[in-house]
């Protein structure tokens, strides 16, 4: 090809992605053992049993702790922090890396829940099945799978392990996303299943919202290589099929 070497931009965003995991093993490895555990007990209890199992404790402090805390996986508190980086704290390529986070994790919990339409706990159980709803903030409709509260919470949290670069950090900032996955089942608005693939559309959009923000610039000149590379062969293609 002329000499030039070119490096796929897919494949460039892979290579960078496995390279912030190695980097960050202590939270994959901390979320990995997680997320085997939650599949464990999930596919042992079944997707009802599991609900109530993991519900079983409701205080009334714990349900005013989780109806605040689950806000850390809203997309208002995403959209909020990420303006805060990009003009409180001039963190502009962080601010660009929250971004494609949310909306890569955004993007893929909404098509998959208009592709599944599933039932929320409260549809789901029949009356007296289960006794904590919690009023304020039960939803009752068919988009359930996955979370997306949970997706945007590992996806930000993602993002800040890699941009932070402190291994001390790690696992707290996992502990603190885990917390608002539990807070979607404590809550009643999604089954453990949702959660686990909720939190690995997050860790999956967070590596990836890194690679692209972090290289777009390797990434737009091997894009410019290519076309170079296929508008020549082209070119050369016709000429050799023009008439003697």
């Amino acid at each position: 090809m002329n000499g030039i070497n070119i490096e796929s931009p897919h494949l460039y965003c892979l290579k960078n992605a496995l390279k912030n995991i190695r980097v960050n093993l202590s939270y994959i490895l901390g979320f990995s053992f997680l997320l085997m555990a939650g599949f464990v007990f999930l596919i042992l209890n079944g997707k009802a049993s599991s609900f109530i199992a993991l519900n079983s404790f409701h205080p009334f402090w714990l349900n005013v702790f989780f109806i605040n805390y689950t806000f850390m996986g809203d997309g208002i508190f995403a959209l909020g922090l990420i303006a805060l980086m990009a003009f409180y704290f001039k963190k502009k390529k962080e601010a660009i890396a929250l971004l494609y986070a949310f909306l890569f994790s955004g993007l893929m919990v909404q098509l998959i829940k208009n592709l599944v339409n599933a039932p929320r706990p409260r549809l789901f159980f029949e009356p007296g099945q289960y006794l904590y709803f919690v009023d304020q903030v039960s939803l009752a409709n068919n988009s359930s799978f996955p979370s997306g509260h949970t997706a945007t919470a590992f996806a930000i949290a993602t993002v800040f392990i890699i941009m932070i670069k402190n291994k001390k950090w790690q696992l707290p900032i996992l502990a603190a996303a885990v917390l608002v996955g539990y807070s979607r089942i404590y809550l009643a608005q999604h089954f453990l299943m949702d959660v686990l693939i909720g939190a690995i559309i997050g860790i999956a959009s967070g590596l990836l919202a890194v690679s692209v923000s972090m290289n777009i610039k390797s990434i737009r000149i091997s894009f410019r290589k290519m076309q170079r590379v296929e508008n020549s062969t082209s070119a050369n293609g016709t000429r050799n099929v023009m008439p003697a």
